[in-house]
């Protein structure tokens, strides 16, 4: 499995373009790692979690062919994480040599935005709606959208992968998972877990909407303990928000010693 963090940041972006605080002047002078972009994944080169208005820079910046992408696994609608008027630069006359729809898979309200802004571009977009806890097979793979604790006026979903013989929990947007979230992942075991971690240490390990470095150490806790992951196993943070005031070593400094990996924008993985 072959994961690649296109980008790292909460909705606002590190730093946020409009922001004077001393975490997004620290993060334009250090440049680097420092400075993220709207969270999303690209999974296999051909998978895609999130669309937001920060893909195109993205995918030019890591020079990666967006033509190749056959799936998009939209997490919820927040702007941030899904643009669909940007995917009409995919269409016929805009878009050559494409030879295959881009399949779009969400709640009730993707597929509602995807057919408004996509919907009468047949031959490059097929829709698919996802429901929490059934799974969906996907090519040679399974997908299962898992409820998320994120934003109460809409089915959020995160997304558990099994793919060629290794498996991904991808944990965001979220707080501490729903109880029917937990309860579906009794018996199971990923590989590797992506998970939200908008805020610092708070003091607060069972954080609503996203969740903080407290909360992340609690779920870390609960996966051994329920045997999802092993120690052997990784664990990978993202969607920092600024307003933590940290930097990217700040982060690394909280979860290392704890086995977690702080992800930064333009990090590959092979799992």
């Amino acid at each position: 499995m072959k994961i690649h963090f296109l980008g790292t940041a909460a909705a606002e972006g590190v730093p946020n373009v409009f922001c004077r605080c001393d975490t997004c002047l620290q993060s334009r002078k250090l440049g680097g790692k420092n400075v993220r972009t709207r969270a999303s994944v690209i999974l296999d080169d051909t998978w895609k979690f999130d669309y937001s208005a920060d893909s195109q820079m993205q995918a030019l910046r890591d020079d990666i062919d967006l033509g190749q992408i056959e799936h998009l696994l939209v997490t919820h609608t927040h702007y941030d994480h899904f643009q669909p008027q940007d995917l009409i630069s995919r269409i016929e006359g805009f878009a050559h040599g494409i030879e295959h729809p881009l399949r779009i898979y969400g709640n009730d309200l993707v597929m509602f935005h995807s057919r408004q802004a996509l919907g009468h571009f047949k031959n490059r977009f097929v829709f698919h709606r996802m429901k929490p806890f059934q799974p969906v097979p996907i090519g040679s793979a399974t997908v299962t959208p898992l409820l998320a604790d994120h934003d109460p006026m809409e089915t959020c979903l995160l997304y558990f992968v099994e793919k060629d013989g290794k498996t991904l929990l991808y944990g965001n947007d979220t707080g501490w998972f729903p109880d029917a979230t937990w309860e579906w992942l009794q018996g199971k075991k990923a590989d590797i877990a992506i998970l939200d971690c908008t805020h610092g240490l708070t003091g607060n390990n069972r954080q609503s909407g996203h969740m903080s470095a407290d909360t992340i150490l609690d779920v870390q806790r609960k996966f051994l303990q329920e045997r999802i992951l092993t120690e052997n196993d990784l664990i990978y943070v993202t969607h920092f928000t600024h307003n933590a005031g940290l930097l990217h070593e700040d982060w690394v400094r909280i979860f290392e010693p704890h086995g977690i990996g702080v992800a930064y924008d333009g990090l590959i993985l092979h799992v």
